[in-house]
């Protein structure tokens, strides 16, 4: 993998294509980045004995070919 966590990446393709963001993990086993802010997923978690339940946004992992650097972590441009 080109790319690892802090580096500041745009999404070419996929359904958040023309964002932005800065990588918060990478699993180079599955070849998947997750990024700050982008491809989010509701999940609905219970509440529990007299709790009430909520709703919490979480990032999905997004493939690396589907990623392009804009700016490493330590600051060079591409």
């Amino acid at each position: 993998m080109k790319v690892k966590k802090g580096d500041k990446v745009k999404i070419i393709a996929g359904k958040d294509k023309g964002k932005s963001g800065v990588i918060v993990r990478a699993f180079p086993k599955d070849n998947t980045v997750v990024i700050e802010g982008v491809a989010l997923y509701k999940r609905h978690l219970k509440g529990g004995t007299g709790k009430v339940g909520t709703i919490v946004e979480r990032p999905r992992p997004i493939n690396v070919s589907n990623v392009m650097r804009l700016e490493s972590a330590n600051g060079v441009s591409k």
